[in-house]
């Protein structure tokens, strides 16, 4: 375990925290402040120590300067003054010169956000590209750098990674938290381990597929990824979502071949259409038409799942049956999540559509644990590591550079 922020010397001191403030905001009000709640054990900790508190964190994509307009933070900050009850400053300039003067200023205890990292990017990538001038002036705010955004802690950024090389640098409580769920009921799991699967393109999923196939009972699929593994099969998939690759291809038939005992895949399908949007027909299997798009699993798909279900002590879900959004293709997802909180077992949820689609369903108090990890989760799992956390001190002395 790296440096916790109960084991490293805060108090009184200026410290940069990196949080996960990238929430769900709709016409400037936030729809999800989960992730704002997950940060407050750390900054009412940095509170109770007389800390000086500036806040990082990213928002959604920025790729144009248009993208600005809706991935401000200021909400955020508004939101986190409510939550910890007292002021949260916020600076709409991130690299303002007059910041060390500001943060002078400051009173212990006080907070101040700088504004979302990723306007950085525009024009020259300096936030994602890990630009050391970036990193340099981020550390020379803060005598300690805490990481406390799991969901962010696969990405070399300047904001994730490049502070750590600067300053003495520790995990905060939700990252640990991460860390230790993860391995707690994820890299050893009780057995039988069942991992249900769903999501868009196979090639995002064939790293974290080929580790757990070993490790895992069953691997019971859906979506495109399950669609790629038919097309191997020779189904007709109509027009729906299937890697195109050959080499891929040929990876999924030796998949096949090799774990064809542990594999699960669709007995049936709910069907849209390619011409008509409001086109919805049940379908097995084998009666795909080709102007067809597989849009949910059926009740035979979940009653076969089921039984893998039911003899599994720890399961663990990374996707969604279908299109859950649209009501037409929501049973699926609905009732998969019925099944699995019936189930007397370790059920981990991991992975960004997931986590939404239990809040959305109504079961976010039903499961052992939901991580917020999105692909920084399935990147831990897959590689047992992450660049974000890698760059944390662990309890042995480190050289720090010269800001």
């Amino acid at each position: 375990m790296k440096l916790r922020i109960e084991n490293m010397d805060v108090k009184n001191k200026t410290v940069i925290v990196r949080c996960d403030y990238n929430v769900p905001i709709y016409n400037g009000k936030i729809l999800d402040d989960t992730k704002i709640v997950a940060s407050l054990e750390t900054i009412q900790y940095l509170i109770k120590n007389n800390c000086k508190i500036i806040i990082l964190s990213h928002m959604g994509k920025v790729k144009t300067e248009e993208d600005k307009l809706y991935n401000t933070l200021e909400p955020v900050a508004k939101r986190l003054k409510e939550l910890v009850g007292r002021e949260v400053y916020f600076s709409r300039e991130i690299l303002d010169p007059e910041l060390p003067k500001r943060i002078e200023i400051m009173l212990p205890g006080d907070l101040l956000m700088l504004e979302n990292t990723r306007f950085l990017d525009i024009p020259n990538q300096l936030e994602s590209r890990c630009d050391l001038q970036v990193s340099s002036f981020f550390a020379s705010l803060a005598d300690v750098f805490v990481m406390d955004a799991f969901a962010s802690s696969h990405r070399n950024h300047a904001s994730v990674v490049g502070i750590a090389k600067y300053i003495p640098s520790c995990i905060g409580f939700s990252v640990e938290r991460e860390l230790i769920s993860i391995d707690k009921f994820l890299q050893n799991p009780e057995h039988p381990f069942s991992v249900i699967m769903g999501g868009g393109k196979i090639e995002d999923k064939l790293e974290l597929i080929s580790t757990l196939l070993p490790k895992c009972d069953y691997l019971l699929l859906a979506g495109g990824i399950a669609n790629s593994f038919l097309k191997v099969l020779n189904f007709n998939i109509g027009a729906s979502l299937a890697t195109e690759k050959e080499k891929t291809l040929e990876t999924l038939k030796q998949i096949l071949l090799t774990y064809r005992e542990k594999l699960m895949l669709p007995l049936d399908a709910l069907v849209g259409s390619t011409y008509d949007e409001h086109y919805a027909r049940y379908k097995k299997i084998d009666e795909i038409g080709d102007n067809e798009v597989i849009k949910d699993v059926g009740v035979r798909t979940l009653e076969k799942y089921k039984t893998a279900i039911k003899k599994s002590k720890t399961i663990f879900l990374n996707g969604t049956m279908g299109v859950y959004e649209d009501i037409r293709f929501s049973n699926g997802t609905k009732e998969l999540l019925n099944i699995l909180k019936n189930q007397n077992a370790i059920t981990v949820v991991g992975g960004g559509d997931s986590v939404s689609a239990v809040k959305n369903l109504g079961f976010k108090d039903d499961f052992t644990y939901l991580s917020v990890g999105g692909g920084a989760t399935l990147e831990y799992l897959t590689k047992g590591h992450l660049v974000g956390i890698d760059a944390i001190m662990d309890g042995e002395e480190i050289e720090i550079l010269d800001v």
